[in-house]
């Protein structure tokens, strides 16, 4: 049993290790950052919503923005292009970014109540939070430890 599970972990940190899959991963983390951090701004400075709000939707809509740029570069070659299947890899994809948001949500409260600029703390918060959605995202939803389609 312990040869199993250790070989198990080995496969995973094998295949997390990818500087081009990390790169492109960072990319489309930067382009949700950019969709994140617009769609905050614009929420609290012109529709006068409170940060924690505002904060909920520029996520939303910003992983949203991730995901299809991860399945048609990132992930690519992992996993079934059917509906169906990337449907649920969406389904995934929310489930284990709600990890990463409440990582991000946390340093991003935290910051702003000690006075850091909210844009400041939000950009903060998602680099802390990019390595926890990176991990998940690579393991759980496109499941890179498994072979390529």
């Amino acid at each position: 049993m312990r040869d199993s599970l250790f070989e198990a972990v080995r496969r995973r940190l094998r295949a997390l290790y990818s500087a081009k899959r990390f790169g492109q991963f960072a990319s489309a983390g930067l382009v949700g950052a950019l969709v994140d951090n617009g769609l905050l701004f614009a929420l609290v400075e012109f529709a006068a919503v409170s940060f924690v709000p505002a904060k909920v939707v520029a996520w939303v809509a910003a992983i949203g923005t991730i995901f299809v740029i991860n399945e048609r570069l990132t992930f690519a070659s992992y996993g079934s292009s059917r509906a169906r299947a990337v449907g649920w890899r969406l389904v995934r994809s929310y489930q284990v970014r709600f990890a990463g948001f409440l990582v991000t949500l946390t340093v991003f409260i935290a910051l702003v109540h000690v006075g850091i600029w909210y844009i400041a703390a939000n950009v903060i918060g998602i680099g802390v939070g990019c390595f926890v959605n990176y991990t998940l995202e690579s393991l759980h939803t496109w499941q890179v430890h498994r072979s390529e389609r």
